[in-house]
């Protein structure tokens, strides 16, 4: 049975208690009149995305978080490649991990392992890393998920308790401070001002034992206003040993000091179980996807996660800009069996001012943007022998501290007034520090310095359309995962690791014209020292070490057109959409793999869709296609196929609120490797490195807003 812990059932009842305080209450977020456009195009030629449902009401948004509309248009300002993601756009699907929210943006690689486990990967970023997240700066409401030494994992965001998503690829996400090869991926959760309805219950479930219900309550009660949210949710999964409960409880409290004066206060509870099904070697993984490997079952190998997050964002609005600090304290539990128990507790909090103001000067516009971010972690990280999943005698107890101080500054100078210069630049200083109280002779730090400029210009020729060009450095900071490498005898040790750097080219437009929308980008990164990954024991975390000079590059195509109009009857209309992300990693002359296609990463991903829709109506089917797999190995000796998967969602809106849907995923029980860990030499070494995707999948959901 499904076992639901008493603090997540308590709050999911307290969430339903909530829906009988008066609706009239919430007098900014009334429901509007439910529309058949896309929400494809963007708002003053701001990002597309290939968003295949209705959108409903939206709020006006307030003074520390903007609606989604003008959150979209002030994304649209960016001189680079960004997107956009509105949650009414994947409300129809099952909604489970960041792939239902991020699959349609192109130049975003997001794939899952199992459970709410995956590979996100933006222009290769980590994309030799087997697990978790590097590479890609994730942050909930500006705050960052990664922890202080820039590690992160998925199992914080539920997909369900956003209202929108926004992408700023590669250097483009300077504006939160990020300077990361990847970028930044910012997860908006919704305010009783932003939410698309007071009200929200929605129940889903089908394949694989799968079983989610949410529900959400927002209210604004004059300068106050309140949102809470939650999930409660199982999954058997597609594998054996492969099962998973997530719960979730999250909210925001804010409160309107004067008109230009707000405070928010967010708050949250994520706890994941989630046992692990291991990874297995090519053959296993097509010909016997489901099975877990020997050793994860003699281990019960699984990842229990507790995260409690609380957090601030104060807006005061001056006659010169407007002036946001966001502050946070995170705290994560880790209980982890796999090779031997890792168990770890640990905080990561922080500080982030940060100020955006506009004024002319010498009669051209200015648009300015000046933050700083001082954020540390403290992880007491120990290690035990693995006794079918208990600890055994301890064999590491160890101190991992991070600690960060950045200052950033962005500068958009109209030249003309269809043309903007865009400067800017980031300066780091990143410490950190590794004590093992067990063997001190083990200890080691280390102090990283950075200095990352950017320049680029936006021209816009017409409101609705903008073409773009920039140059900007990136450099990626190893995590402690990188430099505490685990060693033979199961133990660790520090490896001083070289940062990542990077100078990233981009060029490229997004807009619409009358039925057509459009997002295309192409880009060239020459990296330095890049943090490349090998499994040498399926049982043991992969290794990392500086490469010396790789090339990614690659192209970012995204697009939509509404093919016909008024069909069947006046109001119809059939929509194909388009995403192509192109993939072109190597390294560059290379002393032992010369010029070889980087692994881990396939070259072509394409997703295209077509939607017909009718007076709430919709259906559409979707193709996945991957041409060619990855190489597995640096070495290029062995490369998983390609593979095309075939889907479908079906559904209707109701003007009262009502959505009942369908979402049918690989109906054609295609076996194929959704990822892989990487090794140097696929001849030499063991290639237990394989996840099989999952098989035929059918689900089915009902939601109420109101």
């Amino acid at each position: 049975m499904t076992r639901i812990q008493t603090g997540g059932a308590l709050a999911l009842a307290s969430l339903v208690a909530l829906q009988t305080l008066p609706a009239a209450a919430q007098t900014t977020n009334a429901q509007t009149t439910k529309t058949q456009a896309t929400n494809a195009q963007a708002a003053s030629g701001g990002s597309v995305t290939l968003d295949t449902l209705t959108v409903t009401g939206q709020g006006k948004g307030s003074l520390t978080v903007p609606s989604a509309e003008q959150a979209r248009e002030d994304l649209g300002k960016t001189v680079g490649s960004v997107g956009f993601v509105d949650s009414e756009s994947y409300k129809g699907t099952l909604s489970n991990t960041l792939r239902d929210v991020l699959g349609n943006v192109p130049g975003v690689f997001v794939e899952n392992r199992y459970g709410q486990e995956l590979r996100l990967s933006v222009r290769g970023s980590g994309m030799a890393r087997g697990y978790h997240l590097r590479g890609v700066e994730l942050l909930q409401d500006g705050v960052p998920v990664n922890a202080a030494d820039g590690s992160g994992d998925f199992y914080q965001i539920d997909p369900l308790s956003l209202r929108y998503a926004e992408v700023f690829k590669g250097g483009n996400g300077l504006a939160y401070g990020s300077s990361t090869l990847g970028g930044a991926i910012n997860m908006v959760t919704p305010t009783a001002h932003t939410a698309v309805a007071p009200n929200l219950l929605r129940v889903d479930g089908g394949s694989f034992g799968t079983l989610r219900t949410t529900a959400q309550a927002s209210r604004v009660l004059g300068d106050l206003d309140f949102l809470i949210n939650g999930t409660l949710s199982h999954s058997d999964g597609h594998r054996d040993h492969a099962r998973q409960q997530y719960e979730q409880v999250n909210g925001n409290i804010g409160y309107r000091v004067s008109p230009d004066v707000e405070t928010r206060f967010y708050f949250g509870e994520y706890v994941t179980h989630q046992k692990l099904p291991g990874s297995l070697s090519l053959s296993e993984a097509l010909n016997r996807p489901t099975m877990a490997t020997a050793a994860v079952l003699s281990g019960d190998q699984a990842r229990d996660v507790w995260t409690q997050r609380i957090a601030n964002r104060t807006s005061v609005k001056l006659e010169s800009g407007q002036l946001d600090v966001a502050s946070w304290a995170i705290r994560k539990k880790l209980f982890h069996p796999i090779f031997q128990v890792i168990d770890q507790t640990g905080w990561t909090y922080g500080l982030a001012p940060r100020y955006t103001t506009s004024f002319t000067v010498g009669g051209l516009r200015d648009e300015l943007v000046v933050g700083a971010r001082l954020t540390a972690g403290n992880t007491k990280a120990r290690q035990f022998v693995n006794l079918n999943g208990s600890r055994g005698a301890q064999t590491v107890d160890s101190r991992q501290n991070a600690y960060n101080a950045e200052l950033f500054a962005e500068n958009r100078l109209y030249v003309l007034p269809t043309l903007a210069v865009m400067t800017g630049a980031k300066a780091l200083r990143d410490l950190r520090t590794y004590s093992d109280l067990l063997s001190p002779s083990k200890n080691g730090d280390r102090a990283y310095y950075g200095f990352n400029p950017k320049i680029g210009l936006l021209w816009e020729p017409k409101p609705t359309i903008q073409a773009f060009v920039n140059l900007s450095r990136s450099q990626d900071v190893p995590d402690f995962s990188d430099l505490n490498q685990t060693q033979a005898n199961g133990t660790l040790g520090f490896v001083p690791l070289q940062p990542q750097r990077a100078w990233t080219a981009e060029i490229g437009t997004r807009g619409e014209i009358g039925r057509v929308s459009w997002d295309v980008t192409a880009y060239r990164s020459v990296i330095r020292g890049e943090m490349l990954q090998f499994v040498t024991n399926s049982n043991v975390p992969a290794a990392t070490f500086n490469a010396d000079r790789t090339i990614h590059q690659g192209l970012e195509i995204g697009g939509k057109a509404v093919l016909a109009a008024d069909l069947a009857q006046k109001g119809d209309s059939l929509t194909f959409g388009q995403m192509w992300t192109y993939n072109d990693f190597t390294f560059d002359g290379d002393r032992q793999y010369g010029n070889n296609t980087l692994a881990g990463m396939p070259r072509h991903v394409l997703r295209s869709t077509l939607t017909y829709s009718n007076d709430g109506f919709y259906l559409t089917p979707t193709v996945d296609w991957v041409p060619q797999g990855a190489w597995a190995d640096q070495a290029n000796t062995l490369k998983v196929p390609g593979h095309t998967l075939l889907g479908l969602q079906v559904g209707k809106e109701f003007s009262n609120g009502l959505l009942i849907f369908i979402d049918g995923r690989n109906l054609t029980n295609k076996r194929y490797i959704s990822d892989i860990g990487t090794v140097t030499d696929a001849r030499r070494v063991a290639t237990s490195i394989f996840y099989p995707g999952e098989g035929r999948a059918v689900y089915a959901g009902v939601r109420a807003a109101f």
